[in-house]
C-alpha cells in the first residue's frame, strides 16, 4: 500500500502545501488525501487520520507522521538531497526552515495564503514590513552564499524551498514586489511545474473560507 499524505484545501492550506511539494519534488510516490477543512465532516476526518487532529499528515503503514516540517524531515531521511549535502549549507536550511515554521506571525494573518486570489490589498503595518525585510534578508544571504549552481535557495531545490512556497502565494496575490532576489525568487517558485499543478487543483476547489479571504 502506497503512502497517503493527507491535505487540506489547496487554496488556502500553507502546512500542507510544503511536505506535497517536498514529496513531489523528490519524485516519492504516494496517496494523496484532501479533506475539506473548518467543515464537520472534514474535522471528524481529520481526527481519525491525524492525531493532532490537523492537517497534513503523512501515513505509512503503521508510520504516522504530523506536522509539516517533521514529515520533511522524515521524506529527507528516504531521500537525503532533500537537504543541502554541505554540512554549514545543511544548517542553513535547517535554520530557516524552522524560522519559517515558527515565525513571521503578521504576514500569517494579515496575507493569508490564496493561491487563487490576485489583485488584493491589505495595509501595510509596521509588522508585516518588518517581516517581509526578514524574509529578503534570508532570501538574499542563501541565494548569495548558497545559489551559485541553481535558481533555489541552496541552489538545488531543497526542504527551505517548500517552507518557502506558500510566501509566494501570499506576495503575488497581495502585490508585494522587491526587485532583485525577492521578485526572481518568487518568480523561481510560481514557475515551478509542482507549484502550478498545485494552483491548478486549487482553482478548481469551490471551497470558499471567509476568514482567510483577506483584502478584498
Amino acid at each position: 500500500m502506497r503512502p497517503q499524505l493527507v491535505i487540506g484545501n489547496k487554496n488556502y492550506s500553507s502546512w500542507s502545501l510544503r511536505p506535497w511539494l517536498a514529496v513531489r519534488h523528490a519524485g516519492i510516490e504516494f496517496d494523496e488525501v484532501r479533506i475539506a477543512l473548518y467543515t464537520p465532516e472534514g474535522t471528524a476526518q481529520l481526527r481519525q487520520l491525524s492525531p493532532s487532529g490537523k492537517a497534513p499528515v503523512w501515513r505509512e503503514g503503521e508510520c504516522v507522521v504530523w506536522d509539516s516540517l517533521a514529515i520533511c524531515e522524515y521524506l529527507a531521511e528516504r531521500m537525503p538531497t532533500l537537504w543541502p549535502s554541505d554540512a554549514i549549507a545543511r544548517a542553513i536550511a535547517r535554520s530557516v526552515s524552522a524560522e519559517m515554521h515558527s515565525g513571521f506571525t503578521a504576514l500569517r494573518t494579515h496575507m493569508t495564503m490564496n493561491a487563487r486570489a490576485r489583485g488584493r490589498h491589505v495595509p501595510m503595518t509596521p509588522e508585516i514590513a518588518a517581516e517581509i525585510d526578514r524574509i529578503e534578508t534570508i532570501w538574499t544571504d542563501c541565494r548569495h552564499r548558497f545559489g551559485a549552481c541553481g535558481p533555489w535557495l541552496f541552489g538545488a531545490f531543497s526542504i527551505a524551498d517548500a517552507m518557502f512556497a506558500p510566501v509566494a502565494l501570499r506576495f503575488v496575490p497581495y502585490g508585494v514586489s522587491r526587485p532583485g532576489v525577492v521578485d526572481d525568487y518568487v518568480a523561481t517558485l510560481m514557475a515551478d511545474p509542482h507549484l502550478q499543478a498545485w494552483i491548478a487543483d486549487a482553482k478548481r476547489e469551490s471551497d470558499v473560507l471567509e476568514q482567510f479571504e483577506c483584502g478584498r
